[in-house]
């Protein structure tokens, strides 16, 4: 039986692919913003595009961020991608406005501070440095996926947990400056990059999700 998948539209992401790409690896996919609906599915995905403050507010404006603290409670699979991952830290700073996040880890999304001459936004494909044992990267560690954004977490805050249930987290650098490009923490994970503009390895990363659910 399919897995049934909510793609959460709260008024920001890339719906249309998104669907499109879950539909292409077997899921069952619903696009509503229906809170029971969403809360009852196998898996969430949070799409998430622009600015990290007009995410939230339209994450607020459907109650995503009471529906992700209650799935994750249940430990009910939940994908964030792009801002979608980003809303789930602890605050994002963009032109000078600090807004809170969903607060599932702590940490800052902030601005990318490349060394060279490389222009921000950050776009286009890159490689990941995937942390041994990961589920979602599994059979695609040495892919590249498809990055685009101006933002990211630089650094990850969340160091007091024990060996058997830290967090697998995924790394990437652009301009010799290097950033968070996924997160797997149970039942919650995410990917800065999009895994449907990837191509064959972002499907790969999908159904690797879909088939965990």
């Amino acid at each position: 039986m399919s897995k049934k998948v909510v793609l959460l539209d709260y008024g920001s992401g890339n719906i249309r692919s998104g669907e499109r790409a879950l539909q292409r690896v077997g899921a069952d996919v619903t696009v509503t913003a229906d809170f029971q609906q969403a809360l009852d599915a196998d898996g969430l995905l949070v799409p998430g595009v622009g600015a990290f403050e007009a995410c939230m507010t339209g994450l607020r404006g459907v109650r995503g961020d009471v529906l992700v603290d209650r799935r994750l409670t249940g430990g009910r699979p939940v994908l964030g991608i792009c801002v979608g991952m980003q809303i789930l830290f602890g605050k994002g700073i963009e032109h000078g406005v600090e807004t809170e996040g969903c607060d599932q880890w702590p940490g800052v999304v902030e601005r990318l501070q490349p060394n060279g001459d490389e222009p921000v936004p950050h776009m286009g494909w890159n490689t990941v440095d995937v942390p041994s044992g990961s589920k979602l990267f599994e059979g695609v560690d040495k892919e590249r996926f498809y990055f685009v954004h101006s933002y990211g977490v630089r650094e990850w805050e969340l160091k007091d947990t024990r060996a058997s249930v830290a967090p697998a987290v995924t790394w990437t650098s652009y301009g010799g400056d290097r950033f968070v490009a996924a997160v797997e923490n149970g039942p919650l994970s995410a990917t800065q990059f999009h895994p449907e503009k990837s191509g064959d390895a972002g499907a790969d990363l999908l159904a690797n999700w879909v088939r965990s659910l």
